[in-house]
């Protein structure tokens, strides 16, 4: 096993013990960038649209992110499973908050490890995720900096990432289940990061 893959097995290992369901390293060539996912930010407008510097309007976009992938050979990929009724209770900002640290962690450890440029994405807004008490994004007023830098990430909606071919490259299944249910079986629900790494 030569240095590098033991870095980026080091990271998985990370992903793990830091509250992540699984982790899989990808080819930065198998992430998808779909134009249309980003659009759907503004149109329908999703709640969070404008509220903060990592989500669109305030973010590069697809265009930019396409390009920027081009310097990456590599991501680690990860998602957390959670019953999906969490997600529509007061417990989901909690489970975006370790979705956005473990991201970062991720990212921290890498760059550590000398991957410099790596560079951590995750779902949610941090604006609703870290911010939520306060009346407005610090770094986007302009007013001060902004209150999480070492948890906060931009969100892969508003760089057009297809979660569900990197599901499908990762080879798991993708659950997300309407909050009413007649199953007997727990609903699942998957929330999931991505770290690009040189």
């Amino acid at each position: 096993m030569n240095e590098n893959t033991q870095k980026l097995k080091a990271l998985l290992q990370d992903a793990q013990h830091s509250g992540a369901s699984e982790a899989k390293i990808i080819s930065a060539r198998d992430i998808v960038v779909d134009h249309h996912l980003a659009d759907m930010c503004r149109e329908p407008r999703c709640e969070n649209y404008g509220l903060s510097k990592s989500c669109p309007p305030h973010v590069s976009g697809p265009t930019v992110f396409k390009q920027a992938l081009e310097k990456f050979s590599q991501a680690v990929f990860f998602k957390i499973d959670v019953p999906s009724e969490i997600l529509y209770s007061s417990e989901r900002r909690e489970v975006f908050q370790l979705l956005h640290e473990i991201a970062s962690g991720i990212e921290t450890s890498a760059v550590k490890m000398g991957f410099v440029d790596a560079r951590a994405y995750a779902g949610g807004s941090c604006k609703k995720i870290f911010c939520h008490d306060h009346g407005e994004c610090l770094a986007l007023s302009e007013k001060g900096k902004c209150r999480n830098p070492q948890h906060a990430r931009p969100s892969m909606s508003g760089f057009g990432v297809n979660v569900a071919k990197l599901f499908k490259t990762a080879g798991w299944k993708m659950n997300w289940t309407a909050h009413d249910t007649d199953s007997t079986e727990t609903p699942m629900a998957n929330v999931c990061g991505l770290v690009l790494i040189c």
